[in-house]
């Protein structure tokens, strides 16, 4: 795939709110006593879209780039190169206050609710922070839309003035919740936003951001290792594996016939409910390790682990190309 394309599109009738292309983004790192250092390139020519209230899953396992690519879109993390549009504004061109002025319409939900709101002021004061940011609101209308926030997330108007401690981890993770959506952004992007929480009270908070989803009409870039969780909440799945997108597609067609190794790997660790075909059911199993990012294997990335692995994908990167189903698949199986 060449720089700038696109891996998976927005559904037929649905316009971008977001749009990645050819995002890369690259660390320096210091070299030790005995270590030279060099550049680890977190994020390698990632682009994709997310339609109008239309959730994108990024999936993929721990270091593959699935955050960096998240915080880059937000400006985060400084991208080394590529482009991030938002409403076709090319956010990563933005600089002083038209940046501030764009990071009103995207926000950020983190994992840890707790890091995230100050424990020493009052959820209200937390909750109403980017409004004294971005707008100019009288005390009653700041304290109404407080309030109104509160009870978009199912809170009581009456814990305004209780601090972070004195919330459970789902109640936390509501007023982040309602504080990202205290500026009517139009991009949401939730980073393992329910994996600190039991199973119980994460079905609670992906209803909740279904409803706002309906309610507001955002969009989601959904960040997660949990595919049972990915599967509930989005419309369309991103595979990443060492910071490449090596698959797209719809959820149904991306469960059911994953098109790349890495993705049948990934979905052969999910439980499922039914416990004879979970016995029955083949696991597999990857050899070896993850790849150093900064020092990556040539041609394909996961050429070192895959149990498909030919001659090909030793020294030749497979293109993207259409996956039978819908989406995209980068891998040589589907090349010839």
């Amino acid at each position: 795939m060449g720089t700038g394309e696109l891996v998976g599109s927005t559904p037929a009738g649905s316009a971008p709110v977001s749009e990645v292309v050819g995002l890369d983004v690259e660390f320096k790192i210091r070299g030790g006593l005995l270590g030279k250092g060099g550049t680890l390139r977190a994020v390698r020519d990632v682009g994709f879209e997310i339609g109008e209230r239309e959730t994108l899953g990024l999936v993929g396992e721990s270091g593959s780039g699935k955050s960096t690519t998240g915080r880059a879109m937000l400006r985060l993390v400084e991208p080394t190169r590529g482009i991030v549009r938002l409403d076709g504004e090319d956010v990563t061109a933005l600089k002083g206050q038209e940046l501030r002025a764009a990071r009103r319409r995207m926000q950020m939900v983190f994992q840890d609710p707790y890091s995230s709101l100050d424990p020493s002021m009052v959820i209200a004061e937390s909750i109403a922070e980017p409004l004294d940011t971005h707008d100019s609101l009288s005390r009653a209308e700041r304290q109404k839309r407080v309030e109104d926030l509160l009870d978009h997330v199912g809170l009581s108007k009456r814990y305004a003035q209780r601090y972070p401690y004195e919330f459970s981890g789902g109640q936390r993770q509501r007023l982040a919740i309602a504080r990202a959506i205290a500026l009517n952004p139009r991009l949401l992007v939730c980073d393992e936003a329910v994996s600190a929480l039991d199973v119980s009270t994460q079905n609670q908070i992906l209803n909740l951001l279904e409803d706002l989803q309906e309610e507001f009409g955002l969009s989601y870039l959904f960040i997660a290792h949990d595919l049972a969780v990915v599967r509930h909440i989005a419309h369309r799945v991103a595979v990443m594996y060492l910071g490449e997108i090596v698959e797209t597609g719809p959820t149904d067609r991306l469960f059911d016939k994953p098109a790349h190794p890495y993705t049948e790997a990934l979905l052969s660790a999910v439980p499922v409910p039914n416990p004879r075909r979970q016995r029955t059911r083949e696991r597999i199993i990857l050899s070896g390790e993850v790849p150093d990012a900064a020092n990556p294997p040539p041609g394909c990335a996961f050429h070192t682990r895959c149990p498909h692995v030919m001659e090909i994908c030793r020294s030749v990167a497979p293109p993207s190309v259409e996956a039978p189903g819908g989406g995209t698949v980068r891998c040589h199986l589907h090349t010839s």
